[in-house]
């Protein structure tokens, strides 16, 4: 089998690449680049390994969801080439995501969910975030609250709302994600929200809302009347 270099330059990625843009690469060519190197041993050249990595995932979204151990089950693709592809989704998702600023305003539900889907619709556990807003609802900061499955434990209102008390936040937003892409409120979704809005009417603390992002959709608390 022949290795990428020793294809006639016009087929090879990193040229077509140079010469015609990146936009003009296959899904595979482009993995390839970001591999760099085959397998000379099994003479596999690193085309070879993002084709079988896109046969083996299905889609370079579900590639995307892959961990370490999952990307090492491909054989020639070992610890720091998994780390190579995590990374490069990584940044791909941050580049998605515009960074939070303080002053920044959330007008609707819809707005939140553009701002956390391609964030957190790939994540294997559930993150859970309070948005700390002040008296216009303008953001102060971003919190995150625990990573894991949500449960009373994990989500307290005493660490939930430590940070609002010291950031004298006016009003909170919550924001977690579903990883099964399904935004459905679960029961402990539902009765953790009602803790928190007890804690928060305790200490004057507004709860505006708690939005569940799944995959391609969402479920805002206010939108479906479930915040009491």
């Amino acid at each position: 089998m022949q290795r990428i270099k020793d294809w006639p330059k016009e087929e090879r990625p990193r040229e077509k690449l140079l010469q015609n843009g990146a936009e003009t690469l296959s899904s595979a060519e482009l993995l390839a680049l970001v591999l760099r190197t085959g397998d000379a041993a099994t003479a596999t050249s690193a085309l070879d390994h993002a084709r079988q990595l896109l046969n083996r995932f299905g889609s370079l979204r579900e590639l995307a969801r892959a961990n370490t151990a999952e990307l090492c089950e491909l054989k020639g693709i070992g610890p720091a080439k998994a780390a190579e592809l995590q990374a490069v989704f990584q940044i791909a998702r941050r580049f998605a995501t515009e960074e939070l600023r303080p002053g920044d305003r959330f007008t609707s539900s819809a707005d939140v969910f553009a701002h956390y889907h391609e964030r957190l619709r790939d994540c294997k556990r559930e993150v859970f975030f309070a948005l700390l807003l002040d008296g216009k609802n303008r953001v102060i900061r971003e919190v995150r609250i625990s990573e894991g499955s949500l449960s009373a434990s994990i989500v307290h209102p005493r660490e939930v709302f430590a940070p609002v008390v010291r950031d004298s936040a006016a009003a909170v937003l919550f924001v977690h994600n579903h990883p099964s892409g399904d935004p459905t409120p679960s029961r402990e979704d539902i009765d953790i929200t009602g803790r928190l809005r007890q804690a928060g009417e305790l200490m004057g603390v507004r709860v505006l809302d708690h939005i569940i992002i799944g995959s391609g959709e969402y479920v805002s608390f206010v939108d479906r009347g479930l915040m009491g």
